[in-house]
């Protein structure tokens, strides 16, 4: 007989591999069909996780942290920061916006129960990475912050982006030009018809 780690691991590599094959449509996946390809009573389920939608935010939040640790930088060469920022967050914004069921869990998830080792914090830091050692700690801390915070606002609100904004994030082209200016405006401020930085 497994043990009862054992069991829960089983449980969420059942449920992962559903939500991957439902390309996130988590209303497809019942509770039966997990404890069936986990080979598991459905008691189980509501043993270890208390509910099927506990369950997925768990597997969501893995398969986004396996997203995170995929995004590369090496073998690209960059002029600046704000290059290397621009292509690790057009990078992250992809992700969102071709698996939106699994990024708004995620998101959400992370929104509801903040913690230093969620995957909204964790994609902060990988932001910070992606600056050199000259600017101070803070202000990474905090360009990271800001820079993760508006990429999921404006993912969430995706539908009403184009109107406030003027971009269709269901455009790669607008999402790239949306993150690029978005990192500009973070490294250079707004400027006044002058070129004076506001």
């Amino acid at each position: 007989m497994k043990n009862s780690s054992d069991i829960k691991e089983a449980i969420i590599d059942a449920a992962t591999e559903l939500i991957q094959q439902s390309s996130g449509n988590i209303t497809e996946i019942t509770t039966r069909a997990i404890a069936g390809k986990a080979n598991v009573g459905i008691g189980l389920i509501n043993y270890h996780f208390q509910s099927k939608d506990n369950l997925i935010t768990i597997c969501v939040q893995r398969i986004i942290q396996q997203v995170i640790q995929s995004f590369s930088l090496e073998g690209k060469t960059y002029s600046d920061d704000k290059e290397r920022l621009t292509d690790c967050a057009v990078q992250v914004f992809d992700f969102l916006l071709k698996n939106p069921a699994i990024s708004r869990i995620s998101i959400l998830g992370d929104l509801w129960d903040y913690r230093s080792d969620c995957n909204s914090v964790k994609t902060q830091k990988g932001f910070m990475f992606a600056l050199d050692n000259k600017m101070p700690e803070a202000d990474k801390k905090m360009l990271s912050f800001i820079l993760t915070a508006a990429m999921q606002t404006a993912f969430l609100c995706r539908q009403i982006t184009k109107e406030l904004l003027g971009y269709d994030l269901d455009h790669a082209s607008d999402r790239t030009a949306f993150i690029t200016e978005l990192v500009k405006t973070l490294f250079d401020g707004f400027k006044k018809e002058g070129g004076e930085i506001l």
